[in-house]
């Protein structure tokens, strides 16, 4: 049985447009100008238990509203969904005690207390007794580099270090389903690592399902081998994260070394593929794919190549084009 099953979930905003100036103001008094805003629609897909998906797309697509609404935050327009085989807007108590929600730019520790206060708060509204709590607290602090930073007041630990007791607040009561928001949004590159590090250990030791929203492919090449794309609120790609590259890059990129590299003229070049890149030893060019291995032949045969090399498109450009488009 899946975990999360979604069936044409949709989302619609009825927002006021507002007229300029104070008459527009006034104006608005008597007659009001509503538009409606497509957040997310007809929307379905299915995560079996202990998956860990990325859910992608640029900002406004609709990502954090569908979690919001798989988290019972919102109501939806339209569509179903159930998730542990709870409807999820119906909030009920059997369901809150078995999901987290980690938003990345909100916070859910105390301000003005130190994390371990607030913890210990989380740990007293999950009735989590004190031995199972001192034992998470102390290996979830150790495996993300915090432990010594647990008695410190919220407001003065870094960004990185309040993601990470963010975290731990997240999955004190070991919840079965996680929803993850850019969860490493603004850290820094180590930062970055040793939170990953830490929701792959926790996703293969606990089975834990996790839809991941990043902005960083690193995150999610690190991490998910599917991916779901949403653009406009619409499912665009649903399936295995090495499948982008085949279904939407029709080129390979070609790399030659050469000594004599910048004396061949573009115009002779380009009979090979597209130049991409030249500089005094090498040549990269892009390649249909079904044309490599020919042009690799020629490349040798015409050229004074010492080495050469085939890429795939990086990730991050075949998810741009996508999104460009």
């Amino acid at each position: 049985m899946p975990v999360i099953e979604v069936s044409g979930l949709t989302k619609t905003f009825r927002t006021y447009k507002k007229q300029p100036g104070f008459g527009g103001a006034i104006k608005g008094l008597f007659h009001r100008q509503y538009e409606q805003t497509i957040a997310v629609n007809d929307v379905s897909f299915k995560i079996e238990p202990g998956e860990l998906v990325g859910f992608l797309g640029p900002n406004g697509a609709g990502k954090t509203t569908t979690l919001k609404m798989l988290a019972g935050l919102l109501y939806p327009t339209g569509g179903s969904a159930r998730v542990l085989g709870y409807v999820p807007w119906e909030r009920a108590d059997g369901y809150r005690r078995q999901f987290a929600l980690v938003l990345g730019q909100k916070n859910q520790l105390w301000w003005d207390l130190p994390a371990r206060e607030s913890l210990e708060l989380n740990a007293k509204i999950y009735g989590i007794p004190a031995d199972r709590f001192e034992r998470t607290v102390a290996e979830m602090s150790e495996m993300l580099n915090v432990r010594d930073k647990l008695n410190v007041s919220v407001r003065e630990l870094s960004l990185g270090e309040r993601m990470k007791m963010e975290l731990i607040a997240s999955l004190l009561h070991q919840p079965k389903v996680l929803f993850l928001d850019e969860p490493t949004i603004g850290l820094d590159v180590v930062s970055q690592k040793i939170v990953r590090e830490f929701i792959r250990r926790h996703n293969a030791g606990q089975k834990t399902t996790i839809l991941l929203t990043s902005h960083y492919m690193a995150d999610i090449q690190a991490l998910c081998d599917r991916v779901i794309i949403i653009d406009h609120g619409k499912i665009s790609f649903d399936g295995r994260l090495n499948e982008i590259v085949d279904r939407f890059a029709d080129f390979k990129l070609v790399t030659i070394q050469s000594e004599k590299a910048n004396d061949y003229p573009a115009e002779n070049l380009a009979r090979y593929g597209e130049v991409v890149e030249k500089n005094a030893g090498a040549i990269t060019f892009k390649v249909k794919r079904d044309r490599v291995i020919a042009v690799c032949k020629s490349l040798l045969d015409d050229l004074s190549v010492t080495d050469i090399d085939i890429q795939e498109t990086p990730i991050e450009d075949v998810i741009r084009q996508i999104f460009a488009r």
